[in-house]
C-alpha cells in the first residue's frame, strides 16, 4: 500500500478513555440510562454529531453550542498533556513514510485537541494531511466524506487502505470503495469478530501493517 488514511482516536493514540469520559460525563450529568452501543455508534460522529445525537436520543435540554464546548473542555487536559501514542504506532509511521508512503488522518476530532496532541507527541509531521470531519463538514458516518478525501489525495478511492478502531467507520468506508483494516483497541474489543469479518484487513499491533501489500 502506498496510501494510508488513519483514523486518530483508538488508531493512532490510546485516547478512547478519555473520550468516552469526556462526553459521557455529559450523560451522566443529566442522569440519562444508556448502554455500551453507544460508543460503537457515537465514535465516528465527531463531536457536533455526538451532540446532535445526544440532543435527540437522550433529549438533552442544552444547546449543540454549549454541549460541544463541554465535550472540549472535558477532555482538552488529556490530549494536550497526557494521551500516548498506541504501542510501536510512531516506529512504523516512520517506516512507511520512509518506503515513499503517504500518510493521512482523518478523523472526529476536532483540530483543537487533534492537532495539539499529534505535534506533543511528534507525529503531526509524518503526515501528508491532518483532517478532521470539521474540515469536510459532514462525519465518518458519510461515505462521501471518503471519496472526497481520495479527491484530494489525486488517488483511486480503492487505492486507499483505510484504517480505524470502529466498526461502523470501517464499514462506510468500505461502502465507498476503500480498502479497510480494523485495528484493535479495548474500546472495541467486543466487536473484534465483526470487524474481521467486515475488513479486509485486522491488525492487534501497527507492526502486523508491514506485512499488507
Amino acid at each position: 500500500m502506498k496510501t494510508y488514511l488513519f483514523d486518530f482516536d483508538g488508531t493512532l493514540v490510546d485516547s478512547m478513555p478519555a473520550f468516552i469520559a469526556g462526553v459521557l460525563k455529559e450523560l451522566d450529568k443529566n442522569n440519562c440510562e444508556y448502554n455500551n452501543d453507544v460508543i460503537k455508534i457515537i465514535t465516528p460522529l465527531g463531536l457536533a454529531g455526538t451532540a446532535d445525537y445526544f440532543i435527540k436520543t437522550f433529549g438533552l435540554d442544552v444547546s449543540k453550542k454549549e454541549l460541544v464546548s463541554n465535550f472540549k473542555n472535558n477532555m482538552a487536559n488529556e490530549y494536550f498533556y497526557h494521551i500516548p501514542a498506541k504501542r510501536n504506532v510512531i516506529k512504523v509511521l516512520k517506516q512507511l513514510k520512509d518506503s515513499g508512503a503517504s500518510l493521512n488522518v482523518l478523523t472526529a476530532s476536532p483540530h483543537v485537541t487533534l492537532d495539539a496532541c499529534l505535534k506533543r507527541l511528534q507525529m503531526f509531521n509524518l503526515f501528508d494531511n491532518v483532517w478532521s470531519c470539521d474540515d469536510f463538514s459532514t462525519t465518518e458516518a458519510n461515505p462521501e466524506i471518503y471519496k472526497r478525501a481520495s479527491e484530494k489525495l489525486n488517488v483511486n478511492v480503492k487505492d486507499v487502505l483505510f484504517l480505524d478502531d470502529n466498526l461502523n467507520a470501517n464499514i462506510t468506508a468500505k461502502t465507498a470503495g476503500m480498502q479497510v483494516c480494523g485495528v484493535f483497541d479495548e474500546s472495541s474489543a467486543d466487536y473484534v469478530d465483526q470487524m474481521k469479518a467486515e475488513c479486509d484487513f485486522y491488525v492487534y499491533d501497527f507492526e502486523q501493517l508491514l506485512e499488507i501489500e
